[in-house]
């Protein structure tokens, strides 16, 4: 009988393994990192928007400085 039960133990092992490796596949339970955890934070924030477009005019005048 032990046997049995050796055999229904590792069969419930697996299955679990293979439900976890599916949702792992499937995206989720996975341990998301400080990216996906501020990812659309900002959205429509004029605050934000105004802090991109500065950036982006400045590095266009460093490119422009550049090219004297």
């Amino acid at each position: 009988m032990s046997s049995l039960a050796t055999i229904e133990e590792r069969v419930t092992a697996l299955e679990q393994q293979l439900a976890k490796l599916k949702a792992e596949r499937n995206g989720e339970g996975r341990k998301s990192g400080w990216i996906d955890k501020i990812c659309g934070s900002f959205k429509d924030d004029p605050e934000f928007d105004e802090i991109v477009k500065l950036g982006r005019e400045y590095r266009q005048s460093d490119r422009d400085q550049g090219d004297s």
